[in-house]
């Protein structure tokens, strides 16, 4: 059993998914002359606002846990920020190889994984999806995004690969639907990351397709949110390409992913399913009401310890800080990590950069005046997205920084982190910055 409900309300948070605060604080850093050998030693003394915020939430027992990471082009290991526990009832303190539920952070690592079959030619940045799915040829289209499923017109275009990658197809999502469309996702089993076996008072639990191909067959059977290529709308789309690089490479998405990205990587600890042998290092996941947390999913009896019934490409992964931060520094090596090459240069310039359709309007979405890549957001040098659960990722290639806050509580409005740790970096710089006007 499935249950979703503390990511439904994810239409009000732009805020959830925005790398402003992560990519502001780096900017501003490297204005700073010394700003890379602060980074280069002990960060939490050096930052003692970013660590007062870490202290403010995990010392009033407000979270189990809030710990950031930063890391310098590529230096092996990302330095620190933060800490806590795995959970508000254990003492067991987080490191860089606890285990958090990532959610939307998978998106990028699916974007990724099909640019690299795009730059092999296995698949076309340009090419109809209805090529690799058949059953999204001659999609319908819903006149009224909230009204019946019946009154539809036809697509004036197909659904391309980089539509799919950008949120400009068209399609819905479990999450942001309404009405008809969202209850027909609901019955369908169309759901993307999985939230806790317990059901959670008065929300309908979803139980979920049985697998990708079916979860995609489905999600063809159903109408369009907007004409494709028209709107940025954030959807299952990322979803859809986990079941799209499954035809293309002729293997298992999951397979596809650790055969490809994960071990190339040296990320040993992400997956879809933790294994039970692991499940000591999982955090507990929890629900904010009025203020107070309360576990929805606990680590030991956490719903990632079950297979799941459709790998979602788009929220499926847990991964660990160490792990998440070899994802970032191999981008920042434009496809090289440890003299191995994952991805080529070209791929990881294409998949970092804004590739949403000329003939899509932005105005309103959360990406306005911004771009989108594969799988994240794209502005300028910068490139990342943000999960569920409070967490988010960045890379910066002008500055060559990796950035990510790891933390486990939903919805990620409940508290004003994000915020906070921007006005926290800000606020340290200017310290900083007068400490060395001092000594000048």
């Amino acid at each position: 059993m499935t249950n979703t409900s503390f990511v439904s309300p994810v239409v009000s948070r732009r805020d959830l998914f925005r790398q402003s605060a992560l990519f502001a604080g780096g900017a501003a850093l490297a204005g700073l002359p010394f700003g890379r050998q602060l980074l280069a030693h002990d960060v939490s003394e050096n930052w003692p606002a970013v660590a007062a915020l870490a202290q403010k939430y995990v010392g009033t027992r407000k979270l189990a846990n809030l710990y950031m990471t930063f890391g310098w082009g590529q230096e092996d290991h990302a330095h620190t920020v933060g800490g806590g526990t795995l959970s508000l009832a254990k003492p067991t303190p987080v490191d860089e190889n606890s285990l958090f539920r990532i959610y939307s952070m998978s998106k990028p690592i699916t974007g990724m994984a099909t640019m690299i079959l795009i730059d092999e030619g296995k698949l076309g940045l340009d090419q109809p999806v209805a090529e690799i799915l058949p059953a999204f040829r001659d999609m319908q289209v819903l006149i009224d995004p909230e009204g019946p499923l019946e009154e539809t017109v036809p697509a004036i275009r197909p659904i391309t690969i980089r539509q799919l990658l950008t949120h400009t197809s068209g399609l819905g999502y479990q999450i942001i639907s309404k009405g008809p469309l969202q209850k027909a996702y609901n019955e369908q089993g169309l759901v993307g990351g999985r939230v806790s076996r317990m059901p959670i008072p008065g929300i309908e639990p979803v139980t979920p397709a049985p697998g990708l191909a079916e979860w995609a067959d489905r999600l063809a059977g159903l109408p369009l949110m907007y004409q494709p290529a028209t709107k940025w709308s954030y959807s299952c789309s990322i979803d859809l390409l986990g079941r799209v690089i499954e035809v293309a490479s002729g293997m298992e998405f999951e397979a596809f992913l650790k055969q490809r990205i994960f071990d190339p990587c040296g990320m040993t600890s992400t997956w879809m399913q933790v294994p039970a042998s692991e499940a000591h290092r999982l955090t507990d996941n929890y629900g904010i009401v009025g203020g107070v947390p309360f576990p929805i999913d606990p680590g030991a009896n956490s719903i990632y310890l079950d297979p799941p019934e459709v790998p979602a490409g788009g929220g499926g992964l847990v991964s660990s800080p160490k792990d998440y931060d070899r994802f970032l520094r191999m981008l920042l090596g434009y496809g090289r990590l440890d003299g191995k090459f994952v991805m080529s240069e070209e791929a990881v310039r294409v998949g970092t950069s804004n590739l949403v359709p000329a003939t899509v309007d932005l105005t309103g979405s959360w990406v306005e005046g911004e771009g989108h890549g594969a799988g994240g957001r794209s502005k300028g040098a910068q490139f990342g997205w943000g999960g569920a659960a409070g967490t988010l990722a960045a890379v910066d290639f002008d500055l060559g920084l990796r950035s990510c806050l790891f933390t486990q509580y939903m919805p990620a409005e409940a508290y004003p982190i994000r915020d906070e740790f921007m006005a926290a970096m800000e606020a340290d710089m200017a310290m900083m910055r007068a400490k060395k006007k001092q000594a000048a």
